[in-house]
């Protein structure tokens, strides 16, 4: 193997699992954002929905 493959395989390979963990980290926070994202997503459509049948209902009376 080549002198200067040798020496950046031995530099790279001992941080491979950090690059990995950060890449975890990366996924589970950008998972957990969307997630929540989403639940708060659903929740303003349902207080959107709730608002829509008070207003009809408020217009049906008058």
């Amino acid at each position: 193997m080549d002198a200067i493959l040798s020496e950046v395989y031995s530099t790279v390979l001992p941080a491979a699992p950090f690059v990995l963990a950060a890449y975890v980290g990366i996924w589970l926070t950008l998972f957990v954002y969307v997630f929540s994202l989403w639940k708060k997503s659903k929740h303003t459509s349902e207080d959107i929905e709730a608002l829509k049948r008070a207003l009809e209902e408020r217009e049906r009376k008058e």
